[in-house]
């Protein structure tokens, strides 16, 4: 099983190291942001949870969930608010911006610990997902295609794609770690065509790799076999 990561937000450094150091005795693998810019700047997708003070500098606690909850690669990671705004305004905010919990300060560690284990078994988030559990969607990573609504998304940027290359990627990702043969890819993508070019399928998944950035190399060249989208 891997280890649950939790990225504490926070510019109080003294409750940083407490925390991590605590958090890390209960098995979990920590990393400590000294403000929201400094957190934007890490892979935040990769994290099964975070703890985000409320007021920090320029860009607030209330800023980056805000941030995060808009993002489609990081909408699901879940946030605890660890603040010394205690008014229930404050918190129903909070609550309804998508945070998971709301712990005011001063707190025990003992409480965020509980807290923390509770939030992490109620979502069973696992950080940096292969796949999604919505039938719709298929997403690795960054890279999401929603087969309701033929939308495709790279790091929650919309990115447009013709018809036939939302259809290739889409058998690509259906067909995820194994190789599909250019007949397959024909018959399934091309089946309404006459006649189609061994030459068109290349061309189409040159077009994909340039337009889905960083994970166009996951699409990968089988020679005398065909392509196929690597885990």
């Amino acid at each position: 099983m891997a280890i649950e990561r939790i990225l504490i937000v926070d510019d109080e450094e003294t409750l940083c190291e407490v925390l991590k150091l605590n958090l890390e005795n209960e098995g979990y693998d920590v990393d400590i942001a000294f403000s929201a810019e400094q957190a934007l700047m890490l892979d935040l997708k990769s994290y099964s949870l975070i703890l985000l003070d409320i007021m920090m500098g320029e860009i607030s606690g209330i800023k980056m969930a805000k941030m995060l909850k808009a993002n489609v690669t990081t909408a699901d990671i879940p946030i605890i608010f660890c603040t010394a705004r205690d008014s229930e305004d404050d918190m129903v905010m909070g609550l309804n911006l998508g945070a998971d919990d709301y712990i005011t300060k001063p707190y025990t560690i003992r409480n965020v610990i509980a807290r923390v284990k509770s939030v992490l078994r109620r979502t069973n988030h696992k950080g940096n997902h292969v796949t999604s559990d919505k039938p719709n969607i298929l997403q690795v990573e960054g890279l999401q295609l929603d087969l309701e609504f033929k939308r495709c998304l790279v790091d929650g940027t919309e990115v447009k794609l013709a018809k036939k290359e939302f259809e290739l990627l889409a058998y690509l990702l259906s067909h995820r770690g194994k190789i599909c043969s250019r007949e397959q890819i024909l018959g399934r993508v091309w089946s309404d065509e006459v006649v189609v070019l061994d030459r068109t399928i290349d061309v189409n998944i040159t077009r994909l790799r340039s337009k889905i950035g960083a994970y166009g190399s996951y699409i990968v060249t089988r020679s005398g076999y065909g392509y196929g989208f690597r885990d």
